[in-house]
């Protein structure tokens, strides 16, 4: 006989630790001004398509998670009509980012990597370092 698998437990049971730990951070411009502290975006079902599209344009570097609702923040989170968070780098933010990781509504661009100088010896396929043999 099979033991039916352990129900999944609700994403919510952390959230009175986001507050605790202090992580969250509320509204665009608050988000904006702290993007090297950034792990993952998440808006509202009930935010304005245009909003939304904003968003998904300035944080494409970014995981956005679009769920809950305005009410549901305020309920977990006491803020009154926010519609767009994050969570600061963490543990506690990778963790629920795991959880909510279904509702992603975007792929995040890789930043791409600076070019090395030209000319720079070191770099492997510059063509530079190589020696012709004669």
């Amino acid at each position: 006989m099979m033991k039916d698998e352990a129900p999944a437990r609700p994403v919510e049971r952390l959230f009175p630790f986001v507050l605790r730990a202090a992580i969250l951070l509320v509204g665009r411009e608050k988000l904006r001004h702290n993007k090297g502290k950034l792990h993952f975006v998440l808006i509202t079902e009930d935010i304005a398509e245009n909003v939304r599209a904003e968003i998904l344009l300035d944080f494409k570097y970014y995981p956005v998670v679009q769920h809950f609702t305005a009410a549901d923040l305020e309920k977990f989170f006491k803020i009154k009509g926010a519609k767009t968070i994050g969570f600061t780098k963490s543990g506690l933010a990778q963790s629920i980012y795991a959880e909510l990781k279904m509702h992603r509504i975007n792929q995040p661009v890789t930043k791409p990597k600076p070019a090395p100088p030209a000319g720079d010896a070191t770099s492997p396929g510059t063509g530079t370092a190589q020696q012709v043999k004669t």
